[in-house]
């Protein structure tokens, strides 16, 4: 129930000291105080990646430009929304125009690698009609599309906010892609919920994951974090639903498919086919096999 607000006028003005709220309150107050100048806000990296896909991607958006002059104009405005957004971190980064403006002089080239991500997904699902349709509801298409621009910002040196993009796109659509992890072009996911991505994972060219995809990180000591901890993936290979591969040290190579439900911590040679071997049994009765049926 929503008290109205006589209500809680009339409440707060009986709380006592020793009300554990006010505690509460207080240490959250004190948290901003400190965060003051330091803070940025989800919300606000949330609508920064959605106006700046809606602009590479006028298949998506509500907003319609008249005139390149207009496009360009949005650009310049997204460019000045990262630079107020960077500003917070300037103690870490030293200077939030130079980086906002080196990231936008690489948007060119990350629009011409989605573009060749999402034309490979159309030409490899049957079921694609379009690359308009890709860029418009193929969620592994918007998970790649948000890890290119967090990549780029990582590389720039920024902390923080390309995890909040990465995570952005993770709370959308299922993938947990990394920002520091390294893919090349075009990188395919073909319905991909439940794909995790690690930090140092390296996927060469024409990679297609399928989803539950996991590219991880056998256990290692935090002490270890800045080494190569996830596998590399290299050209032209195909890796089937909920497959597992892990450590830094492992390598796929190049033309390899990796069969569903397989799990690697070693490395696969070039042109390899990995998969699990399905045993068919036929039995006679209900006793042959000595197990009861499951209703899930």
């Amino acid at each position: 129930m929503v008290l109205p607000l006589r209500s809680i006028k009339s409440t707060k003005a009986h709380r006592t000291g020793s009300d554990p709220l006010d505690g509460l309150a207080s240490r959250l107050h004190n948290v901003l105080a400190e965060d003051r100048g330091t803070h940025l806000a989800k919300a606000r990296v949330a609508a920064w990646i959605r106006n700046l896909l809606d602009t590479l991607f006028p298949q998506t958006a509500e907003q319609t430009y008249a005139t390149a002059g207009e496009v360009r104009d949005a650009l310049d405005a997204s460019a000045a929304e990262l630079r107020s957004l960077l500003r917070p971190l300037e103690a870490e980064i030293d200077d939030a125009a130079a980086v906002a403006a080196a990231f936008f002089q690489s948007l060119p080239e990350i629009h011409r690698q989605l573009m060749i991500d999402a034309t490979a997904l159309e030409r490899g699902d049957p079921a694609a009609e379009s690359v308009d349709e890709v860029i418009l509801a193929y969620p592994g298409f918007l998970a790649i599309a948000v890890h290119r621009v967090a990549h780029r910002i990582s590389d720039l040196g920024v902390p923080l906010l390309p995890r909040v993009l990465s995570e952005w796109a993770h709370e959308r659509t299922g993938i947990d892609i990394h920002p520091g992890a390294t893919l090349g072009h075009p990188v395919v996911i073909d319905h991909g919920t439940g794909i995790v991505i690690g930090e140092t994972a390296l996927i060469g060219n024409n990679v297609k994951l399928y989803q539950g995809v996991t590219l991880g990180a056998l256990s290692v000591a935090k002490s270890l974090a800045s080494t190569k901890r996830h596998p590399t993936i290299e050209n032209d290979v195909v890796i089937y639903a909920n497959a597992t591969i892990l450590g830094g040290e492992t390598v796929i190579g190049a033309g390899t498919l990796i069969g569903g439900n397989t799990w690697i911590t070693s490395s696969v040679p070039p042109n390899s086919i990995v998969y699990q071997r399905s045993e068919v049994h036929v039995r006679q009765g209900r006793e042959d096999f000595g197990m009861s049926d499951f209703v899930i």
